[in-house]
């Protein structure tokens, strides 16, 4: 296995625990107030949310499209 994939495969990982982390955090009770007063998350959450997605995206791009040696 490449060293692309097994990064791949790393950034995958962690752009999932930051998608729960982000998850998580969005039913806590200062996020439900900061949603029910202004229609939107905290910027803590959203950054998790965004962060974990763009790495879940780039994980698995390079896990499946890496270079094979």
């Amino acid at each position: 296995m490449s060293t692309v994939r097994i990064l791949g495969i790393t950034v995958f990982a962690i752009g999932v625990i930051l998608l729960i982390v982000g998850y998580n955090a969005s039913d806590a009770p200062v996020d439900q107030l900061a949603d029910t007063l202004t229609g939107r998350y905290t910027d803590r959450t959203m950054r998790y949310l965004i962060t974990g997605a763009a790495a879940v995206l780039g994980g698995g791009l390079f896990a499946v499209f890496g270079k094979r040696t």
